[in-house]
């Protein structure tokens, strides 16, 4: 089978390579094809893999392929573990790359840029598949490093704009802080475990457990604890969680296939992935997930609150997929750990589902994306609003839709979890299943309901997508609809994940739930009583009233509240603040440290001081350069004379 796990992730690198390399030898179509093969390879051979580990129960994979290095004794390996949680990562991100791939074909097909990025989705592709099937720190690292470089190409695709410059280095310098804790997690882990294999470090981990270290003399911090949460600043940058959640929103300066692949099944999930996969590392500290779990309630609610105010049709979508991250989050802190993973699984596909249809909107409004200068769009492009609609329902938690067991479990899941903060957690949760409904369905009825605000020009040549932008819609709204109601008992109650999630006895919060599991349609029908649903209902309710019944509130409450809404426009002057405080102190610093360290310590003390004195030196010696015999005869019978009298003295 090691030939299989290679193939998955070559293939879109060859691919990837065929479009960048040879692209102006392959020609548009030969791009596009290289690359959809590759990827629909990629794709086939993960459902083989997915179809022997998890529904034929085969038996799981850890080895290496490669080994880069060796040194002191510690092996440094390319080498992959597929086991449950990768298998089911391996197919959500292979499908919904597939989707994005096709997909592109038809809003890329104008664009100069077209075989480039083909050739950037690919690999992006191949880099998140490095990351998920790895067996070790160091091929992890190596795919965190190059999902974060592949985007900093496609957030910045069009060059030419200022502002996807802008973003593609703020999202870049975002996660370079991010990965700094990261590196140091792993870089701690190297020291204290002695190796960066995952089964010898998970091996080891209990043992570790209580250890000790003085980062601040006198003060002793647990070497878990510490270790946990410096790879969790690596997942706050990667997920977008609060506060390096600066970076998601302003990516979508991206073309929009780029937006539903980053959003969707690659980049954002890596953190996500990444704390699931370490659950053997943080099961043994509860302040590392209490952590997680606090950030990833603030994430959940106060991003859901900046949907509310936003009039980019992608920025909405885009905040949600911030609160969404939240709830993942939030259920890795509550040792939920496979509803976490489950939701990030339905989240995919909803979620690429709701970028897409974005996107098709765009095309058919001439890449106008203000939602405020749409509406009524619906009988011009149904296919399009049947499946934004049924992503949205998934999105809010519509019971019998994907979202809505992966929303729910989460929610019960942080109920029933006594790690600090649930309370805190459990509220944030309650309260944001009210504002995403209300965001999503703000902008669904402006967007396909209502008065037609758009230009007569745009308004003549409104029609429905082609079939190739409409296809991956159709097949991503299928598992939107059904998947969670097939996953749901083996996924959250059954061993569906084997030894792959480790989670403590006292921490295990979905086997609680279990208990009272009666199976799916009890699940529904239990949804329909609690609050999350009338939370949704009231938000969906809310956003009908305000936009379609009383189109005229919305405007009287901006006024009544302004200052509110300036804050949240602001998004709580997080920008204003990395850009004149972070940003403007560290230029401060380093106009300050290259003044009075390069051009007065380094240049001016050091280089220009040695010279100045070694020519000061040179001028006092070379007065004793006469050129007269006698006055160098004289120095030697001296010199001789000192000589003598050393050696007599010292005898």
């Amino acid at each position: 089978m090691e030939k299989v796990y290679l193939s998955i992730v070559l293939a879109p690198l060859i691919g990837s390579i065929i479009a960048g390399v040879f692209g102006k030898q392959v020609g548009r179509a030969g791009a596009h094809w290289a690359t959809i093969i590759g990827v629909a390879i990629s794709c086939f051979l993960s459902a083989i893999v997915f179809n022997q580990i998890v529904i034929n129960d085969g038996e799981t994979f850890n080895g290496a392929v490669y080994t880069w290095l060796v040194s002191d004794g510690i092996r440094f390996e390319v080498g992959f573990l597929i086991d449950e949680l990768t298998a089911s990562m391996m197919m959500v991100v292979t499908f919904v790359s597939l989707m994005v791939h096709i997909y592109t074909i038809g809003y890329m097909k104008d664009d100069p840029g077209y075989q480039r990025f083909f050739c950037y989705i690919s690999l992006f592709t191949f880099s998140m598949l490095m990351l998920v099937m790895a067996n070790n720190f160091m091929q992890l690292f190596f795919g965190w490093e190059a999902v974060g470089l592949v985007s900093y190409l496609l957030i910045g695709f069009w060059y030419k704009k200022e502002t996807a410059i802008y973003a593609n280095l703020k999202a870049f310098l975002v996660n370079r802080v991010g990965d700094f804790g990261f590196l140091l997690g792993i870089a701690a882990v190297l020291m204290y475990f002695n190796s960066v294999d995952y089964a010898d470090v998970f091996a080891a981990a209990p043992d570790m457990a209580n250890l000790t270290v003085q980062i601040i003399p006198g003060l002793d911090w647990n070497v878990m604890t510490v270790i946990c949460i410096l790879l969790f600043i690596g997942a706050m940058g990667k997920s977008a969680q609060v506060p390096l959640h600066v970076w998601l929103p302003d990516s979508m300066e991206g073309p929009t296939p780029i937006s539903a692949l980053i959003h969707a099944a690659t980049m954002v999930t890596a953190g996500i992935f990444m704390v699931a996969r370490m659950s053997p590392m943080y099961e043994l500290s509860t302040t590392a997930l209490s952590v997680v779990l606090v950030i990833g309630a603030i994430t959940a609610l106060f991003m859901g609150f900046l949907g509310l105010v936003q009039n980019d049709i992608k920025r909405v979508v885009a905040y949600s997929t911030l609160s969404q991250l939240g709830y993942m989050t939030v259920a890795l802190g509550a040792s939920a750990y496979a509803a976490g993973v489950f939701h990030l699984m339905t989240h995919a596909f909803f979620k690429a589902l709701l970028f897409l249809a974005a996107g098709s909107v765009i095309i058919a409004m001439h890449h106008e994306q203000d939602i405020r200068k749409m509406g009524g769009l619906k009988k011009y492009m149904p296919i399009t609003y049947w499946c934004m609609l049924i992503g949205s329902l998934a999105l809010i938690g519509t019971p019998g839709f994907s979202g809505f067991f992966s929303k729910d479990a989460i929610i019960m899941a942080v109920g029933e979890s006594e790690t600090p903060g649930a309370t805190f957690a459990y509220l944030c949760v309650l309260l944001g299943v009210f504002v995403t409904a209300l965001y999503s369905f703000r902008m669904f009825f402006l967007v396909f309901h209502g008065k037609e605000r758009m230009d007569h020009h745009t308004k003549e040549h409104l029609h429905e997508s082609p079939g190739v932008v409409t296809l991956p819609l159709v097949l991503l709204a299928i598992p939107s609809v059904f998947v969670g109601a097939i996953a749901v008992g083996p996924w959250l109650f059954g061993d569906y994940f084997g030894n792959a999630i480790y989670v403590a006895e006292q921490n295990d919060v979905l086997a609680r739930i279990g208990e009272g599991y009666t199976g799916v349609m009890g699940f529904i029908l239990h949804g329909f009583v609690t609050p999350v649903f009338w939370l949704a209902a009231g938000g969906v309710f809310a956003a009908w009233y305000l936009y379609m019944k009383r189109p005229d509130l919305p405007g009287k409450i901006k006024a009544q509240f302004g200052g509110i809404h300036r804050m949240l426009d602001n998004a709580y002057g997080a920008d204003d603040f990395n850009d004149k405080v972070f940003a403007a102190g560290s230029r401060k610093a380093g106009s300050f440290l290259w003044k009075f360290g390069d051009v007065k310590g380094i240049d001016g003390f050091i280089v220009n001081g040695t010279a100045f004195g070694v020519g000061k030196v040179a001028s006092m010696i070379r007065h004793l350069q006469t050129g007269y015999l006698y006055h160098y005869a004289f120095s030697m019978i001296i010199g001789l004379l000192l000589l003598v009298a050393g050696i007599l003295i010292y005898a």
